[in-house]
């Protein structure tokens, strides 16, 4: 992952903090680039993803996501009970 700090210095050791808080705030998904943008106090980041192909989505109550875990137990009920047809 390229990281780009704007507007300031920052040691190793924090640069990789934020690389740590990324992965946890999205989990699954690839960032190919960061930027920590530095403003007095304050520091904004802007995430740069890499291109995954799309692999799957589920449709529950007009809703759409990429995984099940994301659903609640009596929607992954409903999935797993769910008759699939033949297209």
């Amino acid at each position: 992952m390229k990281v780009n700090v704007i507007n300031g210095e920052m040691d190793t050791h924090e640069i990789n903090g934020y690389i740590e808080y990324a992965g946890k705030k999205f989990p699954g998904r690839q960032i190919r680039q960061m930027d920590i943008i530095i403003d007095g106090e304050f520091v904004d980041l802007k995430f740069y993803f890499k291109d995954t192909d799309f692999q799957h989505a589920y449709r529950s109550a007009d809703y759409l996501v990429n995984s099940m875990d994301k659903l609640n137990d009596a929607k992954q009920t409903e999935f797993r009970e769910k008759e699939c047809h033949k297209v």
